[in-house]
């Protein structure tokens, strides 16, 4: 008798437990889960965005993709955690697109950024997350539902990285890159500075930030016609890099200084190696004595105002990673 009373109590306290798990457990009743971080900025504007990501696609020769979703959409993060886990599909985004993430979230009863959905056809018609690749130009190359990607509670990474590779740019040509900014060189009496650069070059993102600030652009821009060839991307990039005297030990940026005529007149390699994009004084002192030395009707003024813009720009102090 005494083992049996203890049996039917365990027996009811198994049910009792099991009967709490089943009801947290179950849809409607889930546990408390922690917030998951936010992706999408609810405070942006999206049409400033894309404006944004337009003005740099162009200058970088890549496509801009949207990706419109919300906090809330669970789907919206997993797409989000594929793109930056999977390195392939990370290094094609990188390489290839601007990425700009649309809320469309409802505010006080009212959905996000409906100028833009309503601009681009009403893509959200198709579900979330998804997405849309537009040219640098701003136009509509593509819209594309993400549904038929998921497996499981993950998307297939090889569909996805598919769209990537079928969506970007045709590779540009940097010989015919070169030849329009000598051409450009020589009937504006200016010298041309080319610099070359990758994707995964974080020296190079420094470089990309110096040239197109505006004061250095307006200053620079009087003595010289600046273009960047991507050795990664860009169809003989890497070949026009080594005709203008880049070594394998250089690094990257490397850049050379030309005349009209495409003949060298200096270039990034000082007594210490290549400088690169110029952080240390040697190399900053290097890099000025080399605008000042090949520019063109630059002042004094001028030349004070670019090393102003060399010396307050610093790396990231987490290393990049390199390919």
């Amino acid at each position: 008798m005494e083992h049996r009373v203890k049996s039917t109590r365990n027996v009811t306290l198994g049910l009792i437990a099991f009967l709490v798990t089943f009801f947290i457990a179950a849809p409607g009743h889930a546990a408390p889960k922690s917030k998951r971080p936010s992706i999408y900025d609810s405070q942006a504007d999206g049409t400033k965005q894309i404006s944004e990501a337009l003005a740099v696609a162009k200058r970088k020769h890549k496509h801009v993709l949207l990706q419109f979703g919300a906090d809330w959409c669970v789907w919206c993060h997993r797409l989000h955690g594929l793109f930056e886990s999977n390195k392939d599909i990370a290094r094609e985004l990188r390489n290839e697109y601007e990425l700009v993430l649309i809320d469309i979230d409802k505010v006080d009863g009212k959905m996000r950024n409906t100028d833009v959905v309503e601009r681009y056809g009403s893509p959200t018609k198709h579900g979330l997350p998804v997405l849309m690749v537009l040219n640098a130009a701003g136009s509509p190359l593509t819209t594309r539902e993400t549904a038929s990607w998921e497996v499981g509670d993950d998307y297939d990474a090889s569909k996805v990285l598919a769209f990537l590779k079928k969506w970007k740019t045709k590779p540009v040509s940097a010989h015919e890159l070169l030849s329009a900014a000598l051409a450009q060189a020589k009937s504006e009496s200016k010298n041309v500075f080319l610099w070359f650069g990758a994707p995964w070059c974080s020296y190079c993102g420094l470089m990309s930030e110096f040239l197109d600030n505006a004061d250095v652009k307006q200053n620079f821009g009087s003595a010289f016609v600046p273009i960047k060839i991507d050795i990664d991307r860009m169809t003989g990039g890497k070949e026009l890099a080594e005709q203008n005297g880049r070594r394998d030990d250089d690094g990257l940026p490397f850049f050379v200084i030309l005349d009209g005529a495409g003949q060298p007149l200096a270039h990034s390699r000082g007594p210490k190696g290549n400088v690169g994009f110029p952080v240390e004084p040697f190399e900053i002192e290097h890099f000025i004595k080399v605008i000042a030395d090949t520019a063109k009707n630059l002042s004094p003024k001028q030349l004070g105002g670019i090393e102003i813009g060399v010396r307050k720009l610093k790396p990231d102090p987490q290393p990049t990673a390199s390919q």
